[in-house]
């Protein structure tokens, strides 16, 4: 506002991307002019803790409600009224004449060198971007209002990561009676025509004897004070029609979720640990293998799918992961590509835990010595390979690994966690540790959110940790029995628990009138 020519403006880089204010390659960058100081790494200001936290707290001011609130002022400036004319000389919104769309007509300047002269102006101060309106541009609505109109509208359950104060453990339901239930999740990704909309979804349950089920979930039903509804699928308790995933399964390869993956769509179960190296596709509706594709030497420890559904890695006994490519047909899941993508190695020792994104081009794998190895997925080249802090001997497994994105507003940017015997550890995308908690209990299953990271232990807890700090957001809610299986729904309004009793249990967020107290299902 007082320098008409100081234009600096904050990259896309402020908002995810904490190296570029690290000079890691110790460039010479000259020394300061008054001080003679030498320049490095860029100085933080003092409310950052780190270069990581920097950009984190730079994120979420974009996506605060001061911004929501001042967006469409931002909007007057670039696109709308305020462009040109009184209003962007008031605005102090004013700039050089030929960036402006329509200023200069290049075609009509007959000499050669006043034309290139007005094509060199306009390449260094940059081109005005078309004005797309000529009024004021209504403001945001408020989270404030957005949720009083959300709330009329009656039709969706509480974030549960937006209400931990509210915790309740409110639905109780046997699946497999003294079977541990190894997996429980519903497909986020599962397709509903314009008929049919509202109609439930399908809940996918797996128990330690390979018993499927495939469930009605409805997140929210205004009817019912759990805020949901849920009806178990009648072939679980009859003899006669259960469907059961094949075996027999590899000595010492039990069934658990680390061995099993269900396509977004909800039509596939892809199935490792099986005797004879194999990695399976069952159609989840009939239970019938659809695929049985056998490339690994040895046994299939561990199976991952990305977000959308589009590759699979399997991590094996033989020290080699491989990545598949999901077929579909008609919009669906239909199976396997025969071959796989991607052969990768780099491991000495059994792959024990994996877990890819391909939006980041990332295949990531944790083995039996500890070792952690990062490929690419496109082209299978190795990226990187890390190890823990606090090294023991023998070192300790890795039992688990998970990536996600943080935040939707910008590029997203993927952390990755990993538990080992007593402790959980977190890694930047680009291999950078940053933080590490011990753990007083042993993790049996993880999943994550942009937020935060879901752990089950053997010790019959529930902890939710923020994915920052890895410190716990709220207190461990007891499940009494140990913890097979978490994930998170689609809406983020429930937490569903698969304990070794074989029950499954609902997490959910409410008030305590709004919360049922009968731990029977109502359906």
């Amino acid at each position: 506002m007082e320098n008409p020519v100081d234009v600096k403006e904050l990259i896309p880089e402020f908002f995810y991307f904490p190296e570029f204010l690290e000079n890691q390659n110790g460039f010479d960058l000259g020394c300061l002019q008054l001080s003679n100081e030498k320049v490095g790494d860029v100085v933080l200001p003092r409310w950052a803790r780190s270069r990581e936290d920097f950009i984190y707290q730079h994120r979420k001011a974009l996506e605060s409600e001061y911004v929501s609130a001042h967006l469409h002022e931002w909007i007057d400036l670039i696109f709308g009224y305020k462009q040109r004319g009184p209003a962007a000389v008031e605005a102090l919104n004013v700039f050089y004449y030929c960036t402006y769309e329509g200023a200069v007509d290049l075609d009509a300047i007959a000499d050669e060198t006043q034309r290139k002269a007005l094509e060199g102006i306009i390449s260094n101060f940059g081109q005005t971007p078309c004005q797309l309106l000529k009024e004021p541009h209504p403001a945001r609505l408020s989270a404030e209002s957005a949720a009083r109109r959300l709330a009329r509208l009656d039709t969706r359950s509480p974030n549960v990561f937006e209400n931990l104060d509210q915790l309740k453990s409110f639905f109780v339901e046997g699946i497999s009676d003294g079977v541990a239930l190894v997996q429980a999740v519903v497909p986020k990704n599962q397709a509903h025509s314009f008929i049919t909309q509202g109609s439930p979804d399908v809940l996918v349950t797996v128990s330690a004897n390979g018993l499927l089920g495939t469930h009605n979930w409805l997140p929210y039903d205004k009817n019912i004070s759990n805020y949901f509804s849920f009806t178990k699928d009648p072939t679980v308790s009859n003899a006669k029609t259960q469907r059961f995933l094949q075996g027999p399964f590899a000595p010492g390869a039990d069934l658990c979720s680390r061995t099993l993956a269900v396509s977004p769509d909800g039509k596939l179960l892809f199935s490792g640990g099986h005797w004879d190296n194999s990695l399976r596709v069952t159609l989840l509706a009939k239970g019938k293998v659809v695929g049985h594709i056998t490339r690994h030497i040895d046994v299939v420890t561990c199976l991952a799918l990305d977000l959308c559904g589009i590759y699979l890695i399997s991590g094996s006994r033989d020290t080699t992961c491989m990545v598949w490519q999901v077929l579909q047909q008609g919009g669906f899941s239909s199976g396997l590509a025969p071959k796989p993508v991607q052969v990768l190695y780099g491991h000495d020792a059994e792959v024990t835990c994996v877990a890819i994104s391909t939006e980041l081009d990332m295949a990531v794998s944790g083995s039996k010595d500890g070792t952690i190895i990062i490929h690419t997925i496109r082209r299978g080249l190795f990226i990187r390979s890390l190890r823990p802090p606090g090294e023991t001997s023998p070192p300790a497994v890795l039992s688990h690994l998970a990536v996600g994105p943080e935040g939707a507003c910008v590029p997203p940017r993927l952390r990755s966690v990993f538990q080992d015997r007593f402790a959980l550890h977190l890694y930047s995308v680009n291999g950078k540790h940053l933080s590490s908690v011990p753990l007083d209990e042993e993790v049996t299953a993880m999943c994550l959110t942009e937020e935060f990271v879901v752990l089950g232990t053997m010790q019959c807890g529930l902890e939710i940790r923020d994915l920052q700090s890895l410190r716990a957001a709220v207190p461990p809610v007891p499940m009494r029995v140990p913890v097979h299986s978490v994930s998170v729904t689609k809406e983020k309004s429930h937490i569903l628990v698969g304990l070794e009793d074989g029950k499954l249990i609902v997490v959910g967020a409410g008030q305590p009138a709004e919360v049922s107290v009968d731990p029977h299902p109502r359906r």
